[in-house]
């Protein structure tokens, strides 16, 4: 991890290293981002918006690559990472509520503490549409992302110690959030 914080601060490597740390936690480093992240931030707060975009961007391609070990070769690989990861009891449950509520599940289990490569693994052995699982992480993780650069913005250098202390109940309440939209779109939507 110090690794990845001295490439981060380097002016040069920063932005690469920061999409290549944004792609390893979103496919196989169960660490979350915000913890090289925050600090980025608070060293660049003029560029905040920028690095959110940068490990947006790297999360996205790691999302692609979730889902495409799922589609393709879920059975070997894909079941041999949730394994090796002692994923199968998340696995199950997201598994079920995936098949009932497809997109929104996708969305809660991005802003949720749990590992997104789950919703990439059973989007992709599922067949779900590529269109709409890009849709449902882009609006997760840029939740995610955003939402640290507006607390970076807002609170500065003790964003870190505010994100340590309350990152678990603000995923709940995004998962909440999400949860409740789910459900006021499916009550107003005619025919449901």
């Amino acid at each position: 991890m110090q690794r990845i914080r001295r490439g981060l601060s380097h002016p040069r490597y920063g932005m690469p290293a920061l999409f290549g740390a944004s792609f390893l936690e979103t496919t196989v480093v169960p660490i979350p981002i915000e913890v090289v992240l925050i600090p980025f931030m608070v060293v660049n707060r003029d560029r905040v918006w920028w690095i959110a975009t940068v490990a947006l961007a790297g999360c996205l391609l790691g999302a692609f690559v979730g889902y495409g070990v799922g589609y393709f070769v879920f059975e070997s690989i894909g079941r041999w990472l949730i394994e090796i990861a002692g994923w199968q009891s998340h696995f199950a449950a997201f598994q079920q509520q995936f098949r009932a509520h497809g997109f929104w599940a996708i969305v809660a289990v991005g802003v949720a503490p749990i590992p997104f490569q789950i919703a990439m693994l059973v989007a992709g052995a599922t067949g779900y549409s590529i269109a709409l699982f890009t849709l449902a992480a882009l609006a997760a993780r840029s939740l995610r992302y955003y939402g640290v650069a507006v607390l970076v913005v807002v609170f500065g250098e003790v964003a870190l110690q505010l994100w340590r202390r309350h990152s678990r109940r603000a995923s709940v309440i995004a998962l909440v959030l999400v949860v409740a939209l789910a459900v006021a779109l499916h009550l107003l939507t005619p025919g449901a």
